[in-house]
């Protein structure tokens, strides 16, 4: 993971909107850092680098970011209204720094959002059953376009390139 030399590349505006969320929860800090290491390794070990394109392996890999962040944060929380609000700040505020055209954008934000609606299914299930309950999920994702598209597919993952 690279985050120091993702964060020495942030302006003001970043570094003050990444301090600010740390601030309100430092006891999340190590959970999140935690789920997105294993999102990597999971995803590395199942696709390769193709999860850092926009295929299928894409939205794996943010519904399962989603999922794990929730899970390591509802065990310290014990409320899943704060795991998935954690999780939403977090994954959206990764967003909106990272340099992203808007047509990818939206597909993660809509890959992110089914994750943490998957997590309220998969609370307490293994890493094998998360990892499961999403390929299935994968087999009904949608090949998108643009924004309005995306947004026709409230329960199904999309991608945007095979």
């Amino acid at each position: 993971m690279k985050i120091w030399s993702l964060i020495k590349k942030f302006n003001f505006w970043q570094l003050f909107k990444v301090a600010g969320l740390v601030l309100k929860k430092p006891q999340y800090i190590l959970p999140t850092l935690r789920a997105t290491k294993k999102t990597l390794v999971i995803c590395d070990s199942l696709y390769g680098q193709n999860h850092h394109k926009n295929g299928k392996a894409n939205a794996f890999r943010h519904a399962i970011w989603n999922v794990l962040i929730c899970q390591n944060v509802f065990k310290i929380s014990k409320d899943e209204i704060k795991a998935i609000y954690w999780s939403d700040k977090v994954t959206t505020l990764h967003e909106k720094l990272a340099p992203n055209e808007d047509v990818p954008k939206a597909m993660d934000l809509h890959n992110n959002q089914l994750g943490r609606r998957y997590f309220k299914t998969l609370k307490s299930a293994t890493e094998y059953e998360v990892i499961t309950f999403i390929k299935e999920k994968l087999q009904q994702a949608k090949l998108v376009i643009g924004i309005e598209e995306i947004a026709s597919f409230s329960e199904d993952l999309v991608y945007l390139s095979e």
